[in-house]
């Protein structure tokens, strides 16, 4: 698989993209986030939290600088603390849907983060995206974690695919899949 241009923050983009079938099977292509993507990725992010600020008494302008804020922090602790991640921005039908964060150390792939646009969700993207990461990591005798929202609907996908909480971190459970 071909490399791409630096990946957004000037980080070279060495590594080929990983091979994800099952997300392609269902109508995904994979490439590298690029400078060019940041207004996407924040209304991805704002996306993901729209249920989140809708209560608060803010106008709808306060409510999009406060997304645009918070996507701004997580973007750069990202970039500052997975430095060498596969940042990738998920394509269906040559429009940008989703976006897929993955670490790789040396016991497990870690989804940094996983996302998709509310129009594409529900669809069994999500389940081909895990299941390809799932594979990866099989590949090399990984095992998979992340973090997820204890009221993320997500939970019972992750349940299903074999991950199982191994730390209360909060808000956040950390979960683990270990390798086959």
């Amino acid at each position: 698989m071909p490399t791409h241009a630096p990946a957004a923050g000037g980080a070279p983009a060495a590594r080929t993209l990983p091979h994800l079938p099952r997300a392609a099977a269902n109508g995904l292509a994979f490439r590298r986030i690029a400078d060019a993507d940041m207004g996407f990725l924040s209304a991805l992010y704002a996306a993901t939290r729209a249920e989140e600020v809708a209560p608060l008494p803010w106008s709808d302008a306060q409510k999009a600088a406060f997304l645009d804020q918070q996507f701004q922090a997580q973007h750069a602790h990202y970039m500052e603390h997975y430095p060498d991640a596969d940042w990738l921005i998920a394509e269906r039908g040559g429009a940008p849907a989703g976006r897929l964060y993955l670490e790789r150390w040396p016991s497990e792939i870690r989804v940094i983060d996983i996302a998709l646009m509310p129009d594409v969700r529900g669809q069994g993207l999500g389940r081909a995206m895990m299941e390809d990461v799932i594979s990866l990591a099989g590949a090399g005798g990984l095992g998979v974690g992340i973090h997820v929202e204890k009221n993320n609907p997500a939970m019972r996908l992750y349940e299903r695919l074999g991950f199982t909480p191994r730390e209360d971190k909060g808000v956040y459970w950390l979960m683990r899949r270990d390798a086959d």
